[in-house]
């Protein structure tokens, strides 16, 4: 039997980066001693508010259709906190609640561009942007950065060609934990302007910034950006999802049409349960941002003076880039070698893009205590290599890699 041709377009990028993350995963529900530093899914609880307002609508019987977009008391509490932390002026019809950021970044892609067209996409990137990108038939060009991992202009604008429809980018990125600087967004807000794209923002990180905020272009270029974001990190509510996208009212009226033949609507006591988690957002978003904070030091004192990696300290989130390539090991080799002898499942740089070929990421969102641990594991690894006389001068390393 023959399949259609998007199953190749949605086949993605980077997938055996994910196959330490199931072993370990399948390990640990059979009770091994694994650790899991692979997957930005925080040991925190969702706030408890957020699950008592999902089990008193449930109760009631909340369990039927709603509206494609989401509940109007939902959109109006997603446009307000928009207006709060990017300073534009939107209301309800400028927004669309969706199954999470990964549903909103997909549907916004399949709304505009398509086949012959490119769209430009800034690395590091999530692995599964290439295929939620391309996913419309149209061409994801890869961006590379500077060695900071922060955005290349230059490179950027000459990549830009009459078949470019729009870049994408997030901020705080995932996996370096760079926040775009106002004069980076403001740069690539001219050459959005001058050559007519979409920008589409993920900000799914945003709350964990420095106060809750990043500098945004929404402002100044309403009729071309559409921001992306949900509740999964800032809340610790990944399994709710709970995301949405807040864009122009035309972009969202074929949005809507595009999940009436996809969702149909979304749970209503989750859409209750995520109002009140909105009402909550400063609150959660601080505990979120102490909680990362506390747990990157842990981190970066577990990992201190280890022989061949250097870390890459985040401007927020919950990852840290390492840099292995002195110990010899590409990030690939660095990830299987790790979980084969310690049982740490960590995630290969190079399923970010070029840029992180040589790094492994590493998601520091978990128990201190079990950080400390896996800490002690990698150091317990890389001295073994050392013992084996496989560790490489940087020269070789950097050559490897």
């Amino acid at each position: 039997m023959k399949f259609s041709s998007l199953v190749q377009r949605i086949s993605g990028e980077g997938a055996d980066a994910w196959n330490t993350h199931a072993r370990a995963r399948a390990a640990r529900e059979r009770g091994e001693s694994v650790i899991l530093l692979s997957v930005g899914d925080p040991d925190l609880d969702s706030p408890l508010e957020v699950v008592d307002r999902a089990i008193e609508c449930l109760r009631a019987g909340d369990t039927h259709y709603t509206p494609a977009t989401g509940r109007v008391p939902l959109r109006d509490a997603i446009a307000a906190q928009h207006r709060r932390r990017c300073g534009q002026e939107v209301d309800r019809d400028n927004v669309a609640f969706l199954a999470g950021a990964q549903n909103a970044l997909f549907a916004t892609s399949l709304c505009i561009a398509g086949p012959g067209d490119e769209v430009l996409a800034l690395e590091p990137l999530y692995p599964t942007y290439p295929a939620a990108l391309e996913v419309s038939g149209a061409r994801m060009i890869r961006v590379p950065a500077r060695a900071d991992f922060r955005v290349d202009l230059a490179a950027l604008e000459a990549l830009i060609t009459p078949r470019t429809r729009a870049i994408f980018f997030a901020t705080p990125n995932n996996p370096s934990g760079v926040i775009m600087t106002e004069a980076d967004i403001a740069a690539l807000g001219q050459l959005a302007r001058r050559h007519s794209l979409w920008v589409v923002v993920d900000e799914v990180y945003a709350g964990l910034a420095p106060q809750g905020h990043v500098p945004s272009l929404a402002a100044t270029l309403p009729d071309q950006v559409v921001t992306i974001s949900s509740l999964s990190k800032s809340h610790s509510m990944p399994g709710w999802r709970a995301g949405w996208m807040v864009g122009p009212k035309a972009l969202i009226t074929h949005v809507e049409a595009l999940s009436l033949c996809m969702l149909y609507g979304l749970p209503g006591f989750i859409q209750e349960a995520a109002v009140t988690a909105l009402g909550v957002a400063p609150a959660a978003e601080a505990r979120m941002r102490e909680y990362c904070a506390t747990r990157c030091a842990v981190l970066l004192a577990g990992l201190d003076g280890i022989p061949g990696l250097r870390c890459f300290v985040p401007d927020a989130g919950m990852f840290m880039l390492v840099d292995v390539r002195e110990t010899g090991l590409s990030g690939h080799d660095f990830m299987i070698e790790l979980y084969a002898s310690e049982g740490v499942s960590v995630i290969d740089g190079g399923a970010f893009g070029a840029d992180t070929r040589g790094f492994v990421r590493v998601c520091f969102a978990t128990d201190e205590p079990v950080l400390r641990e896996a800490c002690a594991r990698i150091r317990r690894f890389v001295a073994s290599l050392r013992t084996s006389s496989s560790l490489r001068t940087p020269s070789s390393a950097s050559a490897a890699s």
